[in-house]
């Protein structure tokens, strides 16, 4: 026999939750922070060096975006 959970305890593991994926978003924000400077480092530099990174962009193709799949597609 299976024991339906209670409303007190589906409210507990839903608030658990969340609690854990807002944590896991804000350090998400926090690499994808460090991931920006490092890229303004590189481009700076580049500059600095005479790069001419709009025309670089322009010279290469833009990729083909796939569609984004659904979360529920995926779980």
């Amino acid at each position: 026999m299976v024991k339906k959970a209670s409303k007190e305890e589906m409210i507990g593991f839903h608030k658990g939750a969340l609690t854990t994926l807002a944590k896991e978003r804000e350090e998400m924000a926090k690499i994808l922070s460090i991931v920006e400077q490092l890229m303004q480092m590189h481009v700076k530099s580049l500059q600095d060096l005479g790069v001419d990174l709009t025309k670089e962009v322009k010279k290469q193709k833009t990729p083909v975006k796939k569609p984004k799949t659904p979360i529920e597609d995926i779980i």
